[in-house]
């Protein structure tokens, strides 16, 4: 052997063995029997329409069986009131703003990186199931992925799924086809309690007198009707989480596995979806963990939906992202008193209509920002052609509603809102409009700045046309399904384009 063929392969074998020995050395780092984890996440659920939140007449016996056997969170928070932005949030760490995906059906862009990414890459078997609505870019995220599929209907009318409507169809597939060499990170995300609901899909359905209303709307029996169905796919989403958690013990990987259950936003009802009132972005938050958290246990601290990414990957013994905007809340699993944050930090964007609007909350205070004062609160435009939504404009017009009622048609709206949380939960004394709150005033209105200022949030030089018509709820010609992203709107208005839908003529419904 020549002296150059000598080194050469002394010189292969020696980068061999640093790559081998690199290998083993990332390896040592990923600590052995790490937990599964179940992320379910429910469709436009409000916290307090579930059993472990108070409600007595929701029918929930498997989340009520859940907090029991876990932790209920009391003060939890989503980024969000809507859909797509609230889910590519929690799998992003990021704040809405940051994803470049904040508005609705607006895909991630693939230069965001994912907690699921991350887990998928040390190791963890990932699959997702139901409900997606994050964009292409993420898909190849999860190394299964059973998305929900919809019968055929014309664009802009509601739609109905295949299967049962819940969206959980898949979801005990995608448990049962996990392979069983690896730990598993399952995503599974319900259609249930989302619009348009429908009669007869329950064998034990809920009556006017389960129902229970907050106060912004009228109590008659149309809106009772709309909120009993809504209980109704409650309960069928709760059925399925019993199926999952029977399941894991079936498996016998219920021991270490984590289960965390929140909703993406509040329940579709005027001034709750698509607002940053408590109605919008207050989640159910409810962790089991057997090997880790102490049944029965309550948790009354802060914490937001930014934190679940940093979170999952420290549970799976990996280092979070730099950039993630959030915190780990791993601590608070095991001691109650522990606290990660002193407010949450939520934001309002296009959702079917154009809205800017921001909020800062501790326990005591929420504080609301509302950018675009000219614009009412309208609620989505699937509320807008049901049921409460019509009967509160049928009794606008009568006048009929009382003050806290009329909120959603208030015009302008004001610029600035404070709540004391604790004595108005359901946020109906604006204590800006009292003049004796400066104190508090100023001080929120410092959080807000200084968390906008620190993730870099600042108000869109161009509003966009809305998606709907604000009084039929109907589609406007602005409206494209896929709708395009971020950059390519930013594109379009660069050139001093406005996009619209070449097809709208041909699909709009006469």
């Amino acid at each position: 052997m020549s002296y150059f063929k000598k080194l050469s392969f002394i010189l292969s074998l020696f980068f061999s063995v640093v790559f081998l020995w690199s290998c083993q050395s990332k390896k040592k780092n990923i600590p052995e029997g790490r937990p599964n984890i179940v992320l379910i996440i429910a469709d436009d659920v409000s916290w307090n329409d579930i059993g472990p939140y108070g409600h007595p007449k929701v029918k929930t016996p498997n989340l009520e069986a859940l907090a029991k056997e876990g932790m209920i969170f009391k003060e939890a928070f989503l980024t969000t009131s809507s859909c797509s932005p609230s889910r590519t949030s929690i799998i992003s760490g990021l704040y809405p703003h940051n994803t470049d995906a904040e508005q609705l059906s607006w895909p991630l862009p693939d230069t965001k990186n994912t907690f699921v990414q991350e887990l998928k890459a040390s190791g963890y078997w990932t699959g997702l199931a139901g409900k997606y609505h994050m964009g292409d870019p993420v898909r190849d995220d999860f190394d299964a992925l059973l998305e929900m599929q919809w019968k055929d209907a014309p664009i802009g009318i509601d739609r109905r799924l295949v299967g049962d409507g819940s969206g959980c169809d898949d979801w005990m597939d995608l448990l049962k086809k996990r392979p069983q060499d690896k730990p598993f990170f399952l995503w599974l995300a319900s259609f249930d309690a989302h619009r348009p609901f429908y009669e007869g899909m329950s064998d034990d359905p809920h009556n006017y007198d389960d129902v229970i209303l907050p106060p912004y709307v009228p109590v008659n029996d149309t809106i009772k009707k709309d909120f009993a169905l809504y209980y109704d796919e409650i309960a069928r989403m709760d059925d399925y989480i019993g199926k999952v958690v029977e399941e894991l013990e079936a498996q016998g990987v219920s021991e270490n596995t984590m289960i965390l259950f929140i909703s993406d936003n509040g329940r579709a009802f005027p001034r709750d979806k698509t607002t940053l009132y408590d109605g919008g972005i207050k989640t159910p938050w409810i962790v089991k963990w057997p090997a880790k958290v102490k049944a029965g246990s309550m948790n009354n601290n802060l914490i937001s939906a930014v934190d679940i990414a940093p979170t999952m990957m420290r549970v799976a013994g990996l280092e979070p992202l730099e950039d993630f905007d959030g915190f780990s809340f791993e601590p608070m699993l095991t001691d109650v008193s522990k606290v990660i944050r002193e407010d949450v930090y939520a934001e309002d964007h296009f959702h079917d209509f154009e809205d800017y609007t921001r909020a800062v909350r501790t326990k005591k205070y929420k504080y609301i920002k509302n950018y675009y004062t000219d614009l009412p609160n309208t609620p989505s435009a699937d509320i807008i052609r049901d049921l409460t939504w019509q009967s509160m404009v049928s009794e606008y017009k009568k006048g009929n509603l009382n003050e806290y009622q009329m909120l959603c048609f208030e015009i302008p709206r004001p610029e600035e809102e404070l709540y004391d949380i604790i004595n108005d939960p359901f946020e109906l004394n604006n204590l800006v409009l009292q003049g004796n709150f400066s104190v508090e005033l100023n001080n929120m209105r410092a959080r807000l700045h200084e968390l906008r200022e620190a993730t870099n949030d600042f108000l869109p030089a161009v509003r966009l046309n809305d998606d709907f018509n604000r009084d039929t709820g109907m589609p406007t010609k602005y409206r494209i399904r896929p709708r395009p992203s971020k950059a390519e709107y930013v594109k379009a208005q660069k050139a001093g384009i406005t996009l619209i839908n070449p097809d709208f003529e041909k699909t709009k419904v006469k």
